[in-house]
């Protein structure tokens, strides 16, 4: 079994470099996309780590944008690019960690071999998400003004649509898929296409285009409804609560693979107890 991981980040070098050395036996590889915003020299510390690779074509990423879309397809097209076999490609960001062993989702993975994990619920119960495609979103834009004149277009220019009569799903941001699908999905979402037009002008596109594309294609029969993350939405809001050690006994008894949101800054000692934990 070969793993590619690849991480969308900008924060914290020292938990990113952390990540690697638990789960660096030789069966995960780690692919590194820093956004352009942040010097690449931050992370030298990671530079000289053994099946560790940066992309190398950085995508500066604005919250709630196509940019961390653009990002991903880079990086999964430089995992493809690099000839190597890999079973399962696996999204995470710079504040997740692994709360199992590498031992485990190794084996969680032969055992399920060809399965894709991907989180989805179908769009029309997903309160609210429809005014993410239908209004104009300019968060990828940066001016003076810009929200005046999302405003004034959406006042102005009818509903929008998405290029293909897809049925639409959401909300999986990570995901853990083969690397056919994974690659599949890369060439459908691909630069200088009808669907990086449209999704450059929607809000939080990467909440629902994974699962959209996946479960519109040959893959949907091998897809489990389930991403195995352990995320707490319960303060609210656009981004899940930071976990702390008060949450060990709940991560603890999960059956997920990985979790989000961790801050190393904020304490440390969470991942302390989740690395003791799964070396007994």
């Amino acid at each position: 079994m070969k793993v590619a991981l690849l991480i969308i980040t900008y924060t914290s070098p020292l938990q990113t470099l952390r990540l690697v050395k638990k789960l660096n036996n030789g069966s995960f590889d780690f692919y590194i996309h820093l956004d352009k915003k942040v010097n690449m020299e931050t992370h030298s510390m990671l530079f000289n780590e053994p099946n560790v690779y940066f992309i190398q074509d950085r995508v500066d990423i604005k919250w709630a944008s196509f940019t961390s879309i653009h990002a991903t397809i880079k990086g999964i097209k430089q995992i493809e690019a690099s000839g190597i076999k890999y079973d399962y490609i696996n999204s995470l960001s710079g504040q997740d960690y692994p709360i199992k062993s590498a031992d485990y989702i190794l084996n969680f993975l032969e055992q399920n071999k060809g399965k894709e994990f991907i989180h989805y619920l179908d769009f029309e119960v997903w309160t609210g998400a429809q005014l993410r495609l239908d209004k104009y979103h300019l968060q990828d834009m940066n001016f003076k003004g810009k929200f005046r004149l999302q405003w004034l277009l959406n006042k102005l220019i009818k509903k929008r649509r998405m290029p293909k009569d897809f049925k639409l799903y959401g909300h999986s941001t990570f995901w853990t898929l083969t690397a056919e699908c994974a690659f599949y999905m890369a060439d459908v979402l691909g630069k200088n296409n009808p669907y990086e037009r449209f999704l450059k002008y929607t809000f939080g596109s990467d909440e629902y285009i994974y699962p959209t594309v996946v479960m519109n294609s040959a893959f949907k029969n091998a897809v489990e409804n389930n991403n195995y993350r352990y995320v707490d939405w319960s303060q609210g809001g656009y981004r899940p609560k930071t976990l702390v050690t008060a949450d060990f006994e709940k991560i603890a008894a999960s059956d997920c693979l990985f979790g989000r949101k961790f801050d190393i800054n904020t304490d440390s000692n969470i991942l302390d107890l989740i690395d003791n934990y799964n070396s007994k």
